[in-house]
């Protein structure tokens, strides 16, 4: 993933409360923002991990009929 892609999206999961982030120190002591989940972050992912998991049953199922 390119940063152009990268944090745009990053912002946009903090913006809608997703993730949040801090700033701290790299392993190689340089200046770094770290993200992590929220409470929320972690409902949507259980919430996108369901939808994707009922998509792929369903390719599935396709491609098994083929």
């Amino acid at each position: 993933m390119q940063q152009g892609s990268l944090y745009p999206a990053l912002h946009r999961l903090e913006r809608r409360g997703w993730i949040k982030a801090r700033w701290g120190t790299s392993e190689n002591n340089r200046r770094a923002k770290f993200y992590e989940l929220t409470k929320a972050g972690r409902r949507q992912l259980e919430i996108e991990q369901d939808a994707w998991l009922k998509l792929t049953a369903a390719v599935s199922q396709i491609l098994e009929t083929a």
